[in-house]
């Protein structure tokens, strides 16, 4: 199956899992949203994840977390999407939240957090925010 936004339906596919409560959720991997995950790992927003080979293709295992039955992502946006694409320089980089939430940046240097991003000075297009 072809997938238009692999990132839209990484988002989709961990929000709709939360509503429902859901411990874990299958999404089919790529480079991009294995580097998504790891920042959500590394940022607490997941327990963990791990990458099934079923396939060519494969999928990641996310094992959502919770904490007193209350989800650990409370919301997640799109920001970049292919019909428009948001773009932040080194200086303009977005605070979620004022700096509770994260934003994902696709940079030169990879994907990253806005925390990194600002550490090694550099902008990029903005995947996504997370809080």
């Amino acid at each position: 199956m072809s997938l238009n936004d692999p990132i839209s339906n990484l988002l989709t596919n961990i929000r709709n899992a939360l509503q429902v409560g859901k411990e874990t959720v299958d999404i089919p991997a790529s480079r991009m949203t294995g580097q998504i995950l790891g920042i959500f790992k590394d940022s607490g927003y997941v327990e963990d994840f791990r990458l099934m080979k079923s396939d060519a293709q494969g999928s990641y295992k996310v094992y959502l977390k919770y904490e007193e039955k209350k989800p650990g992502i409370i919301g997640l946006k799109r920001i970049s999407k292919p019909g428009l694409r948001v773009y932040a320089k080194r200086d303009a980089i977005p605070r979620v939240l004022n700096g509770l939430g994260t934003a994902v940046l696709s940079t030169s240097k990879g994907v990253m957090s806005d925390k990194d991003a600002r550490k090694a000075k550099t902008g990029g297009e903005i995947l996504c925010y997370v809080w």
